[in-house]
């Protein structure tokens, strides 16, 4: 038998059979194994296990999320602040100042004029 991938998940459908195995497993009443991994006592440990990292795993997305999305917010308070302050030194020093080239702005004097095209 081929050594199963272990760095994927299961799929949900296959977790659902696994747990319906598990739940189904209570109802044999004299249910004995010499496999350490497959006691009663074994399975139950391994499927709280399960749940409590199932748990720990959407908390951890939730902040995740959060902390994603306080990120993308600050972005774009950054953004605007910075948007502003370049509105403001266009509108203080003017357009064609080498204050506005250095916030990012192109001299109005150095753009170049557009051309007409040539007509054939």
């Amino acid at each position: 038998m081929p050594t199963p991938n272990t760095t994927r998940r299961i799929t949900p459908s296959n977790l659902q059979q696994d747990i319906d195995s598990y739940n189904g497993l209570k109802a044999v009443p004299n249910y004995t194994t010499g496999r350490v991994e497959a006691t009663p006592e074994a399975l139950q440990k391994a499927y709280t296990e399960m749940i409590i990292k199932q748990q720990e795993e959407t908390k951890k997305q939730a902040l995740f999320k959060a902390a994603a999305d306080a990120a993308k917010q600050a972005e774009w308070e950054f953004h605007n602040a910075v948007l502003a302050m370049k509105e403001a030194v266009k509108g203080q020093f003017g357009s064609d100042s080498d204050s506005a080239q250095a916030v990012g702005f192109k001299k109005k004097s150095e753009r170049k004029r557009p051309t007409k095209k040539k007509v054939e």
